[in-house]
């Protein structure tokens, strides 16, 4: 509502802008190792840098032993078919133990993923230690904390390479921008959470357009193809880019 009063993007309101673009990652799926190829080829070829897609499972079950293997597998597959200049993540969603997700990124080491996404569950820093001490591959964490406080340990002690904070769970805006900074004395990057709709890839756009620690962002949806009728006007994106709006707030 101020930033609208100011008849400026919020992106102003915040520092300004330290970039021009926004650099984003889609989800890719497939049933199969070569659907899942198919696609990274496929949003590749359409302009983005990164590719993320999930740890594999059985359904609706989860064979750690299985899992880990198809996991290291299907990466190296995906690597080999967009090769070594295209950023790839792997979300495990915290469905392995402390000792499996150490085995599957010990396994990823030879393919360098950009990130590991949430290995385990995140209740229990002491255990994601264990993770983080036993592997050089970035962990990426941060979507179950619905406060600042919660991500006092991890940060504090360095766990964590990405901040995966979810603006619409944490606090909104003004509670992420203190958790940046803060980030920031650490050496941590931002990698907001987003698999959700226009307003909050409009939020989470300004925030990544003022922050100097930022690395990458979910878009999981692209603006313009979620809800149209609801939403008529939503940020500009441009082959795997977010690009600034110019009207008023949010700009959406």
């Amino acid at each position: 509502i101020f930033a609208k009063s100011l008849n400026v993007p919020l992106y102003q309101l915040l520092g300004g802008k330290v970039r021009d673009r926004v650099i984003c990652y889609p989800h890719i799926r497939g049933d199969t190792t070569e659907e899942l190829v198919a696609d990274a080829k496929n949003k590749v070829n359409e302009g983005w840098q990164f590719v993320r897609f999930d740890l594999p499972s059985q359904g609706d079950s989860l064979d750690a032993d299985r899992s880990v293997q198809m996991g290291i597998e299907q990466f190296a597959a995906v690597r080999e078919a967009v090769g070594p200049n295209i950023h790839m993540l792997i979300d495990v969603h915290t469905r392995l133990n402390t000792a499996h997700a150490i085995q599957l990124c010990r396994g990823l080491e030879p393919y360098h993923p950009f990130f590991v996404e949430d290995p385990i569950r995140s209740e229990n820093s002491t255990s994601l230690e264990r993770v983080a001490r036993s592997t050089p591959i970035p962990i990426a964490m941060g979507e179950q904390y619905a406060t600042k406080w919660e991500f006092q340990h991890v940060v504090e002690n360095e766990l964590i390479d990405y901040c995966r904070v979810d603006l619409c769970i944490v606090g909104g805006i003004t509670e992420t921008l203190k958790l940046r900074g803060w980030c920031e004395t650490h050496y941590i990057d931002l990698a907001p959470h987003n698999p959700l709709g226009p307003v909050s890839t409009a939020a989470c756009l300004h925030i990544d357009l003022a922050t100097s620690n930022f690395a990458v962002q979910e878009c999981a949806r692209v603006p313009g193809e979620v809800f149209p009728d609801l939403f008529p006007t939503q940020v500009p994106f441009e082959n795997g880019w977010l690009l600034p709006p110019t009207s008023p707030g949010l700009g959406s």
